[in-house]
């Protein structure tokens, strides 16, 4: 563990509770407002907290233009005395835990919404890729790349020509995955996905194929961060959090991705929380494609870099396999609502070690590490972080 770890202050007093799902919808003729709106009234049902006393709000959405997280105190009748706006993407759901449970161990804020929501009209794809990036519109577009697949079909075959890597390794995680996401309700993608299917599966930028993409649709992720005492005064279930770590624009001297900035702060993540990788029950990894999934394996200490095509092969990531992972289906096949798809992690973790999940509930897990990757400039993905979530009474 670094100087830097050992110098930060555990979360004492702060608990996480509620985790929230709004059913996903391939295409929504509603807002992100609305969207947004059904979580927030979700999470004051679920918590059974009076609206008034939700003093803190952090909100992450692609299509909540011109709004942002002030315009919704209004919108929705909050008044907070904390607010946040992430446009993270992908770790909008680590970034917002770890600035809402500064808030309240501060004192600036009792009770924190997170809540991550988008909406999927027929052509809110298309406009959300061309209002994305600037760096993107100087200097990938113009050349006819067409966004994050392009993008990241270069990285992939990267990694497989360095590391060994093969569709079939990739197709391992999407088709374990789809496993999973057989047993949610909230998944989208409800027809089992064979390995042969995978491969056989259309090209859309290659390497990268049909299943290993995802899907947009309209949806919303939240839970509530708060002070301990709030919550047990409420009876609500809540988890603790072990540890968290957060960074952006790692390692740009690498030419071409081939790691994130898990890799420059896991020993902090494990030294903070007091465990090691062996010690987690539950993995939820941000799956905007399978070899990214690969690399967050070594990247989070699961395998060393390079190992991490060996460690597909040699584990089962289905529910109830040897290393339980995305139990909800993950992105892949649950759907991506936008900014939600970097809570759906969260949400998950957050279930499994209250013992919420349900039909994806692994046995006995007490410990979840749920980790977030996002915001594609043009290259590589600039944002990476991860948090370790414990059952109150592990």
């Amino acid at each position: 563990m670094s100087e830097a770890a050992r110098l930060r202050r555990p979360y004492d007093g702060v608990v996480v509770a509620a985790p929230v799902t709004i059913p996903y919808e391939r295409y929504s003729l509603e807002s992100a407002q609305w969207w947004i709106g059904r979580a927030l009234k979700a999470l004051v049902e679920t918590s059974r907290l009076d609206k008034r006393a939700i003093d803190g709000l952090v909100v992450s959405s692609f299509t909540l233009q011109p709004d942002s997280a002030v315009a919704l105190t209004q919108h929705f009748g909050l008044s907070t005395r904390w607010l946040d706006t992430i446009p993270l993407g992908g770790v909008s759901g680590i970034a917002g835990l770890r600035k809402a449970a500064r808030a309240v161990q501060a004192g600036d804020a009792d009770v924190v919404a997170c809540i991550a929501g988008d909406t999927n009209q027929v052509d809110t794809f298309r406009r959300t890729l061309e209002n994305f990036s600037r760096f993107a519109q100087d200097a990938a577009y113009p050349y006819g790349a067409g966004g994050a697949n392009a993008s990241f079909a270069l990285i992939a075959r990267h990694y497989m020509t360095r590391f060994g890597a093969t569709r079939e390794d990739f197709g391992r995680i999407a088709v374990s995955q789809r496993a999973n996401a057989l047993r949610n309700p909230h998944a989208l993608m409800k027809t089992p996905l064979t390995l042969e299917q995978y491969m056989a599966a259309r090209p859309i930028s290659d390497p990268i194929h049909l299943f290993d993409c995802v899907m947009p649709c309209a949806g919303a992720e939240a839970f509530l961060v708060m002070r301990e005492d709030i919550a047990a005064s409420l009876n609500l279930p809540a988890a603790r959090i072990a540890g968290t770590i957060e960074r952006h624009n790692a390692f740009a001297e690498d030419v071409v991705q081939t790691r994130g900035g898990w890799a420059m702060d896991v020993s902090d993540l494990y030294g903070m929380a007091g465990v090691q990788p062996d010690d987690i029950d539950v993995v939820l990894t941000y799956d905007d494609y399978p070899f990214v999934v690969m690399m967050q394996f070594e990247d989070l200490g699961f395998c060393a870099k390079g190992e991490g095509p060996r460690f597909v092969r040699e584990h089962d990531f289905t529910i109830g396999g040897d290393f339980p992972h995305n139990t909800s289906g993950g992105q892949l096949s649950v759907g991506q609502a936008g900014a939600g798809g970097g809570y759906l992690g969260m949400t998950e973790a957050l279930r499994q070690v209250l013992g919420m999940a349900g039909p994806t509930q692994v046995a006995g897990a007490r410990t979840a590490l749920a980790s977030g990757f996002g915001m594609i400039n043009y290259d590589r993905g600039l944002s990476s972080g991860a948090a370790i979530l414990t059952g109150l009474s592990a």
